[in-house]
């Protein structure tokens, strides 16, 4: 989460402003809504026994509307999108959208913590206290702390990765303190990294090899051993599982497509955004799996959205060879010469 929050550029976002925020923010309050509208029909029969129609809800919203940022840039990277108009929209939209799912989960963990929404407010004021202390008094000091002389180079000193390391792990240490998951703090800590040099693409490449060949094999291995697939031994369980991900894509992709067209995007480049905001991946399973550990998210749905995630994410690649395909057929009978 460190690295994921590392690259985020909020910088970037004033670029790509308009587009983004509304895209982003759509692509969020239509698929929330759309979980929440469908929490009304799985509570009684797939909600844990003491769980809250609010938090089950909640936490059914959230699983809707999450767009998996790092796993959009490397299909745009691996596709060479990344410098095109579409793509630069594409990474902006997803910025956005992380941003606010990661606050709009936070502060639903504090209320299904806390059990009801007044029982939250101290967690979410301390959340908020901490975000403007790590953005507005950190953040500034940070670049003086490290030194010109680490921010210039090309690879971080030892030290100054383990510095580094403690001030995640502090970070992650105050968010699940104050009542929220760990994983925000890590997340927060990247995000107030300074852009100065090449500090922090080359701790990100010295945290991205180890994060991503040991940790990141260990949190899909201890999903999958999560997902117990023979809970859907019935056709009424695929059933479900199958109208949440057309939630879910309709939602997301819907959402986004229709909103960027309003926006002035073509229709054909609207289409490849939606594609990609509806791309779940690993944040989704990290979402998800804080669900499971609060007990509101019980083995036999926590499957069902699993599986979502890893549809909507693995149909993203298709769907941008079709609307490719597209493009292409609409140039030759544009030109057909």
């Amino acid at each position: 989460m460190f690295v994921i929050g590392m690259d985020l550029d909020l910088v970037h976002l004033k670029h790509q402003a308009r587009t983004a925020v509304l895209v982003s923010q759509v692509s969020i309050i239509f698929p929330y809504l759309l979980g929440v509208v469908s929490s009304l029909f799985l509570y009684t029969t797939l909600a844990a026994p003491n769980t809250t129609f609010l938090a089950f809800a909640l936490f059914i919203g959230i699983s809707m509307s999450i767009t998996a940022f790092p796993v959009l840039a490397r299909i745009l990277e691996e596709r060479g999108l990344t410098k095109t108009s579409m793509g630069t929209t594409a990474i902006a939209c997803a910025a956005t959208d992380d941003v606010t799912a990661w606050t709009v989960l936070a502060f639903v963990v504090a209320i299904v913590k806390a059990g009801h929404l007044s029982g939250s407010f101290v967690t979410i004021a301390l959340v908020l206290a901490f975000v403007g202390f790590m953005c507005f008094w950190i953040k500034p000091r940070l670049p003086r702390w490290l030194g010109p002389v680490n921010l210039g180079s090309k690879s971080p000193s030892k030290g100054v990765a383990a510095g580094v390391l403690v001030f995640v792990f502090a970070s992650a240490l105050v968010t699940d303190v104050i009542g929220i998951h760990a994983l925000f703090g890590s997340f927060l800590a990247g995000v107030v990294m300074p852009y100065h040099g090449d500090f922090r693409d080359s701790l990100k490449v010295r945290l991205e090899h180890f994060s991503s060949v040991f940790l990141l094999p260990l949190f899909f291995a201890f999903t999958g051993l999560r997902t117990q697939i023979s809970l859907l031994n019935d056709p009424n369980g695929w059933l479900i599982c199958g109208a949440l991900i057309v939630v879910a894509t309709v939602g997301k992709l819907g959402g986004a497509m229709v909103t960027a067209r309003l926006t002035g995007v073509t229709w054909l480049d609207s289409f490849a955004l939606g594609a990609l905001m509806n791309t779940r991946g690993l944040i989704e399973l990290i979402a998800l799996n804080i669900g499971y550990d609060l007990g509101i998210l019980p083995p036999r749905i926590f499957t069902m959205l699993v599986i979502m995630a890893l549809v909507t994410t693995g149909m993203t690649g298709p769907l941008l060879s079709l609307g490719d395909g597209l493009r292409a057929r609409r140039g030759l009978l544009v030109n057909p010469a």
